[in-house]
């Protein structure tokens, strides 16, 4: 095969100086965002190739300047953890897309070798939905906002929504990363041996089989290298059948919030345990009962009637965040009326909506300014999370904000956020305002006080520094260092290094 020197990628100085997020929580200035494309004409894999080698380029670069470098996704997190006061380089033209040939997976793999996919870094998740469907494949799950990029949504822990499964970095087995301006790996674990020798040629890339380097670049956001490819495990294509309806927030559904024991409770669509649980609640409209939304998994049948958007452009699996922006920094007397409005319009129920994964959680856009932490607890505490964020909204309020409780697997991800077995997924959504950011504060001051076991989606709003960091993950901090002084030499190190990882104790020299 020939090893694609000829073929040029484009790289393009769009001479911006400051870039600022999707969800307009943060402008940050910087010193300059490259786009980059695939070279036009060449086999996919040397397109790819080629691509590999502008990366390192644009690396040798950032050693040569002494500065520092960051990947660009879908510009999803509400956080700092991706963002750099050095280059961005905009990954979302990346998008190639590949089968493997029974040659390329290990004869030792034990999972379906027809259900991997090695997709580049800037596929998107709307993206890559449409491109499975066609093959009669699907992610094996997904988070409610679908613009992000994969590696994007990996990098920053984001959870999904299947509550046997785990979280989108855990259906990932293999990651391509570019970590230098000379040296590019292709990384796996050790006990889950998945592509083969041959592979890792065709890449031209060094093979490193290690769990605890492969757990701790999995959640990582952005500071062990460009990841350029990523291995996923999919499923064969199957059915959701989705409903929404308000059930009383009473001692059936407390009991399953914290348990997830559904006996006893009428939950819509049955008494079948289902693929997707998830509970809004409307601190103005106690009375009337919780949001209570639900998801059947079974196989595709192609005589299925695709769900539509509702008037307002919503998708049946929309959560808050979708619509919650819409409300805008209001004055206090008028924020109960105004969630209220707001929710009757945007959460109608639902009876039995049908869809792929990607067709039920479809939501690409935003509405509004949006503002939204997630915290994982353990299981056992879910209602005791729930009623502290009633109690402090009753004494301080009010507060323009939903509270919603979603369920996941544990992840083994070194820092991984979901590292409860199960962890609730406890989210706050609300309009960009002084108000909310009020809120998250009281309530994770209000956790650490209460003692509850507790960590923060990476990508979402957050206020941490290196003590309490370390006070949540305990001795992950120091696993997930030691890898990454393993994995980069000091100049990579310091290039991929951000003021979000300084300050969290995440960065060594």
């Amino acid at each position: 095969m020939s090893n694609g020197s000829g073929l040029q990628p484009v790289v393009f100085d769009t001479q911006q100086r400051e870039w600022t997020n999707r969800h307009l929580t943060y402008t940050q200035p910087l010193l300059g965002i490259y786009n980059i494309w695939n070279p036009i004409g060449g086999r996919p894999l040397e397109r790819y190739n080629a691509t590999t080698r502008a990366l390192q380029g644009l690396i040798a670069d950032a050693v040569r300047d002494r500065v520092r470098l960051r990947a660009l996704g879908g510009g999803w997190s509400l956080s700092l953890a991706p963002a750099t006061d050095g280059r961005l380089i905009n990954t979302k033209p990346l998008n190639l897309f590949f089968r493997l040939a029974p040659r390329l997976v290990d004869a030792r793999y034990t999972g379906n070798p027809a259900g991997l996919r090695f997709v580049q870094c800037g596929s998107a998740i709307v993206e890559l939905n449409k491109r499975f469907l066609r093959q009669g494949r699907s992610l094996r799950t997904c988070g409610a906002s679908n613009g992000q990029t994969i590696v994007g949504a990996l990098s920053t822990g984001t959870h999904g929504s299947a509550i046997d499964r785990g979280a989108i970095h855990d259906t990932v087995v293999g990651l391509h990363l570019v970590v230098g301006p000379r040296r590019h790996v292709w990384l796996e674990r050790a006990s889950q041996p998945v592509a083969s020798d041959e592979f890792a040629r065709q890449l031209g890339a060094e093979r490193v089989r290690d769990d605890a380097l492969f757990d701790a670049a999995l959640v990582s956001f952005g500071s062990f290298g460009i990841i350029h490819g990523v291995m996923l495990e999919t499923d064969e294509l199957f059915l959701l059948k989705l409903y929404r309806r308000r059930m009383p927030l009473n001692g059936p559904l407390r009991r399953a919030l914290s348990t997830l024991d559904f006996s006893g409770l009428d939950l819509p669509g049955g008494a079948e345990r289902p693929y997707h649980f998830q509970v809004v609640v409307n601190p103005y409209a106690l009375d009337a009962g919780a949001h209570v939304i639900t998801a059947y998994r079974g196989p595709f049948r192609p005589d299925y009637r695709p769900p539509r958007s509702d008037p307002e452009g919503l998708g049946p699996g929309d959560d808050a965040a979708a619509f919650i922006g819409l409300i805008t920094d209001l004055a206090p007397p008028t924020i109960p009326f105004a969630v209220n409005q707001t929710l009757t319009r945007a959460y109608r129920d639902i009876q039995g909506v049908e869809g792929t994964l990607g067709e039920i959680f479809s939501n690409a856009t935003i509405r509004g300014r949006v503002a939204s932490t997630a915290m994982g607890v353990p299981l056992s505490r879910a209602t005791e999370a729930l009623d502290l964020v009633l109690a402090i909204n009753r004494e301080a309020g009010p507060f323009p904000v939903l509270a919603a409780f979603r369920y996941v697997k544990r992840t083994r991800a070194t820092l991984g956020w979901t590292r409860f077995e199960p962890t609730c997924v406890f989210e706050l959504d609300g309009p960009v305002s002084a108000r909310t950011l009020s809120l998250y504060r009281r309530v994770w001051a209000a956790l650490r006080e209460r003692g509850i076991p507790h960590t923060l989606h990476w990508g979402k709003q957050l206020e941490l520094d290196a003590a309490s960091v370390r006070s949540l993950y305990g001795d992950a901090v120091d696993q997930w260092l030691t890898a990454r002084n393993r994995l980069l030499d000091a100049e990579s190190r310091r290039v991929f290094s951000n003021r979000f990882q300084e300050e969290l104790g995440l960065a060594t020299p």
